[in-house]
């Protein structure tokens, strides 16, 4: 099946055309023809599988052929996402394929000023991909009508909830139109009972659409185990990326702190490095990810805000430095790489206090994941488990903190997350008059490294992009 047998017109098709694509994925061969159809849906598809195209295709299309009422250029369809990155993604996808139509749209987010887009707004747009924190900032401030919204899209809607943004949902549900007089898509890589729930309130008879099973992960990506002790994972690491000469490697850990310690240590390392978490400036992350694209950055360190909506071609490697606490964060995490037909390798660093970790994570897949010991780093198995430790506060928790994309009440709106936060996303108590602190060295601070890189590895040929 081709793209000219769903339906699209052919700007559209020229569109695509132009990046090369020709079939359809299966959950776009499924999904345009019913949004073309103006029904509700209620989709879930595992990442990378193309499903953004699945709804900027028939959106681009229904706005096109749809005339506008009269007046100024009003906003006709909302996308929200969960994260800044995935809403630029999404604004870059509607501006690829929407090149040769003549609809306007724009991206808002938190974390960056709030005055040009402001401007844009009063321009006029026909599409907006926004968060929830600085969408219901503009709503306050008047600056965006959403009461003539033909089209909502809730993509990622899993991640929205797993973030506590359902009350901030709610508020925005309310400043649209009824929901007979609208579009619902609902796009979401697992289906829990929150989700179902929010269906129930948003969909009108939806059509359900399900390509694969949402726990599944890509079959073109590798997955290996490499049991570490923890204090020597970082040694690793340092010596997979230099022996194999990986050139473009997305690492995760569990917290903002870690990320950033790790970065600076691959750094000092002679790997090129940086971190990307919702403690960062959008400037920051923006310039840590552009780096990691065009080859000057070859270690990007994440937290799992990066585990979707970053959209990186041909990533050849993930790597899970720290397991994360949920299962299903696993399957987003290595759905970074093997998108779109490429192969990829999912590589975890696994220490004694993961086991149970592990355990779930393959209980959720339904398999084991091989695992591989590698010479000269077996475990040592004197060593006991450990309480999982999930930020510089030392408490353990048994699920990961939720991170909201807030509305600070500043000049500019921005995430919740501040500088001065601790990884937990807890405050630091006052300290005690008289009190001094020392800063202590952690353990992987205090090995000294074994794995020197030369730099001029910046200036080589990359992995395609």
């Amino acid at each position: 099946m081709s793209f000219d047998t769903l339906g699209l017109s052919a700007e559209l098709l020229r569109a695509v055309g132009e990046q090369g694509y020709s079939e359809p994925t299966p959950v776009q061969r499924k999904a345009i023809p019913v949004i073309l159809d103006g029904r509700d849906v209620m989709a879930g598809a595992q990442t990378g599988t193309g499903k953004t195209a699945g709804f900027t295709l028939p959106l681009l299309q229904r706005l096109s052929t749809s005339s506008a009422r009269k007046g100024r250029r009003p906003v006709r369809a909302l996308v929200l996402t969960p994260t800044r990155e995935l809403a630029a993604q999404v604004g870059a996808s509607i501006d690829t394929y929407g090149r040769h139509l003549p609809l306007q749209s724009t991206v808002i987010f938190g974390g960056v000023k709030i005055n040009p887009q402001i401007e844009k707004l009063r321009r006029g747009v026909d599409i907006l991909v926004a968060t929830p924190g600085r969408l219901l900032d503009h709503a306050g401030q008047k600056t965006v009508d959403l009461s003539q919204i033909e089209i909502l899209v809730l993509d990622e809607a899993d991640r929205m909830l797993d973030m506590g943004f359902i009350h901030d949902i709610r508020k925005v549900l309310a400043l649209l139109p009824g929901n007979g007089a609208r579009q619902n898509l609902l796009f979401s890589a697992t289906f829990s009972g929150e989700i179902k729930q929010l269906a129930n309130r948003l969909l009108n008879q939806p059509e359900l659409i399900e390509v694969a099973r949402c726990t599944a992960t890509a079959e073109r990506i590798r997955q290996v185990v490499h049991p570490v002790d923890k204090q020597r994972k970082r040694e690793l690491l340092s010596h997979m990326i230099g022996s194999h000469d990986w050139c473009q490697v997305l690492v995760f850990t569990r917290t903002k702190h870690g990320a950033n310690r790790l970065a600076q240590q691959l750094e000092k390392d002679g790997l090129s490095a940086s971190a990307i978490h919702g403690n960062k400036s959008q400037g920051a992350r923006t310039r840590a990810l552009a780096g990691f694209k065009n080859g000057e950055v070859r270690v990007l360190v994440a937290t799992d805000i990066a585990a979707r909506g970053l959209d990186i071609d041909q990533l050849p490697h993930v790597v899970n430095f720290e397991l994360p606490n949920v299962p299903e964060d696993y399957v987003h995490r290595i759905g970074r790489t093997g998108r779109a037909g490429n192969e990829g390798e999912a590589v975890s660093l696994v220490c004694i206090d993961e086991h149970k970790l592990l355990r779930d994570i393959e209980r959720l897949l339904k398999s084991e994941i091989p695992s591989v010991v590698l010479e000269g780093y077996a475990p040592d198995p004197g060593i006991k488990a450990e309480p999982i430790q999930n930020g510089r506060n030392g408490k353990s928790h048994s699920r990961p903190r939720k991170h909201t994309e807030g509305r600070s009440r500043g000049k500019s709106s921005a995430d919740r997350h501040t500088s001065g936060a601790t990884g937990s996303g807890t405050k630091r108590a006052p300290s005690k008059p008289g009190k001094k602190h020392i800063r202590r060295k952690s353990g992987d601070a205090q090995a000294a490294p074994q794995h020197r890189h030369s730099r001029t590895t910046r200036g080589q040929k990359r992995a395609a992009l």
